[in-house]
């Protein structure tokens, strides 16, 4: 039991390490002696991978167990992902069990795997900055009413559990109102179904009409800018998005509660979860 706990442990710790610099693709140094399994994820925002190599002593040392079987490798999108997948650079990649539906459904040569140990579930948040604690707030209370009135549940059924995912995910019509406010939300445009914008620039997805339903509520207008996930903390920094998107992992005595988020950073309420699944791609038989 313990082996297993450190294993969760580990991949939740993985999950929420990244760089965020150019070198996110993959790019890193063979070593002949290094026999993990390189995995593939987004990049993250919130720790280095000297945090992370800390983060994994750290496990070691207070479960009394060896867990390095994966290697982190950092992608700023999930096609750069996918292709470094099929290419043979990572050996498995971890996304959401929603968004490996899309890519099934795509290229069925891609696999899921059944067991490796190391699934959990995030909760998906808004992340500001911590001097919009009014914002804050005010995204908590629209999220609490889609909640209790089964918007969110009504939106998961339509946008993830019953959509086809050979399609794109269905387009979503962003709130307008003359002289209201206007949210500026930094969305990465490639995660079917969570959030997505079509080579036209036309904004969908789950998270998109979760989105729509919450400047409705506010009566504030909602603009996407679209960026890499490795430039989310930058254009929150700099005031480019007042809100990002964020994964909350499951907290332990080994991972604080603070653990996942950047300094100068507060959390909205999650609105939903999804499973992490590991992939893997299956070569054509010669």
């Amino acid at each position: 039991m313990k082996k297993i706990f450190a294993l969760l442990m580990i991949c939740a710790l993985a999950l929420v390490t990244g760089c965020g610099g150019e070198d996110s693709a993959g790019g890193d140094k063979p070593d002949a002696n290094d026999n993990r399994i390189k995995l593939g994820m987004i990049t993250r925002l919130n720790a280095s991978e000297e945090n992370f190599g800390e983060f994994m002593k750290k496990i070691e040392e207070t479960l009394d167990v060896k867990i390095a079987s994966h290697k982190p490798v950092f992608f700023d999108s999930l096609n750069a992902m996918e292709l470094a997948l099929q290419s043979k650079q990572i050996g498995e990649m971890s996304t959401y069990r929603s968004v490996a539906r899309y890519i099934l459904a795509k290229e069925p040569r891609f696999e899921v795997l059944k067991d490796h140990s190391l699934e959990f579930i995030d909760s998906f948040c808004f992340a500001l900055r911590e001097d919009e604690t009014e914002l804050r707030d005010s995204l908590n209370t629209a999220i609490n009413e889609l909640r209790i009135e089964g918007t969110l549940d009504r939106l998961t059924k339509e946008y993830i559990t019953d959509i086809n995912a050979e399609t794109d995910p269905p387009a979503v019509e962003l709130p307008h109102f003359d002289g209201a406010d206007t949210i500026k939300v930094a969305v990465t445009g490639d995660l079917p179904p969570l959030d997505f914008v079509s080579a036209d620039g036309t904004p969908a997805g789950f998270n998109t009409a979760v989105l729509a339903e919450i400047g409705t509520r506010l009566q504030k207008n909602i603009e996407l800018i679209e960026i890499d996930s490795g430039a989310r903390a930058a254009a929150l920094n700099s005031k480019q998005a007042d809100v990002i998107f964020w994964a909350i992992v499951p907290v332990s005595e080994i991972i604080p509660q603070d653990s996942d988020k950047p300094e100068g950073v507060i959390l909205t309420a999650p609105y939903f979860k999804d499973k992490v699944v590991h992939m893997i791609y299956k070569a054509e038989d010669k």
